[in-house]
């Protein structure tokens, strides 16, 4: 069995005998939907190459202020991170990526990425929304109040209004 053929197993059971929800992009990539409290789901993309298992994760778009602000919480947020760290695309979308040999594809080792991506993102999310989106969430949180909106998922934002 090739090492793609092996990771493709490896993720395939890890997969079942934790219950996530993924579904086939296509042979060798995985769709996950990861579960968080903060940003309630990170989508997460397994792209099994040749040579090397690909992590792709969204985490949020690019932001609309203070963008010197957003990097340098990313950089510093990289320095301590493990497997994966901040990236952003073309568009200035923020993802976190990372790669692995096939050779250390394991169940241990995919719990350990996927658990890292999920804290990470989870984490994350309010302190970049804070920082990239601040008046947004003071608008968003204006036009909530004038129509008698619920506030509850903005309530970590109460400080900037």
């Amino acid at each position: 069995m090739s090492a793609q053929s092996l990771a493709i197993a490896t993720i395939e059971e890890f997969i079942q005998s934790h219950d996530i929800d993924a579904e086939r992009g296509n042979e060798t990539t995985f769709l996950i939907t990861l579960p968080g409290e903060a940003k309630q789901q990170t989508h997460c993309a397994l792209v099994v190459g040749d040579h090397s298992l690909s992590i792709n994760a969204f985490v949020i778009r690019k932001p609309d202020e203070n963008t010197a602000a957003v990097h340098q919480y990313l950089l510093t947020k990289n320095a301590t991170m493990y497997a994966v760290a901040f990236a952003i695309n073309e568009l200035g979308d923020i993802y976190l990526v990372g790669r692995l040999p096939l050779t250390a594809v394991s169940e241990q080792e995919l719990d350990r990425i996927l658990g890292a991506v999920l804290q990470y993102s989870d984490s994350s999310f309010n302190p970049l929304l804070e920082l990239g989106f601040a008046n947004a969430i003071r608008r968003e949180w204006a036009w909530r109040v004038s129509r008698g909106e619920s506030l509850a998922n903005l309530e970590a934002f109460t400080h900037l209004v």
